[in-house]
């Protein structure tokens, strides 16, 4: 067809901007896969704060791996691999955080039993008198 056959409405010219004969614009639809779902958390401070804790068996540092991985596929789009990486790094922080309170209830209780024994075998001993060390010395030798 070319320009000449063409009837424009007496309105409208090719060059002008003719809105009378436009039609109204539709509506249009976004499906969106996960609506209503929320995006998977990353667990960064958490990591964080386990990685710069005791961080007994690098615990702490695989847990601020995952999170990391988890925060870069959620921006990226990838919300599936995402919550993988962000269960794996809460399981990560699980276990970091378990044993990091763990490992300092060890030692206050070992220290306690310490304690305990030197109140009540052979006599109390005194620390800080002539012989404390001495007799401290004297439970470690066979």
């Amino acid at each position: 067809m070319d320009n000449h056959s063409y009837n424009f409405p007496s309105d409208c010219t090719p060059l002008t901007n003719c809105k009378s004969a436009r039609k109204p614009a539709g509506s249009t639809v976004v499906n969106m896969d996960n609506t209503g779902k929320n995006p998977p958390r990353d667990y960064l401070v958490w990591s964080l704060c386990n990685t710069l804790y005791v961080n007994f068996c690098c615990l702490g540092f695989m847990a601020l791996i995952y999170s990391i991985k988890a925060r870069d596929q959620k921006t990226q789009g990838n919300l599936q691999l995402a919550h993988e990486c962000s269960d794996k790094a809460k399981w990560y922080n699980i276990l970091a955080a378990g044993w990091n309170l763990l490992i300092p209830l060890l030692a206050v209780g070992l220290l306690v039993l310490l304690l305990v024994h030197l109140g009540t075998s052979e006599g109390s001993f005194d620390f800080f008198g002539e012989d404390g060390f001495q007799n401290f010395m004297k439970l470690f030798s066979w």
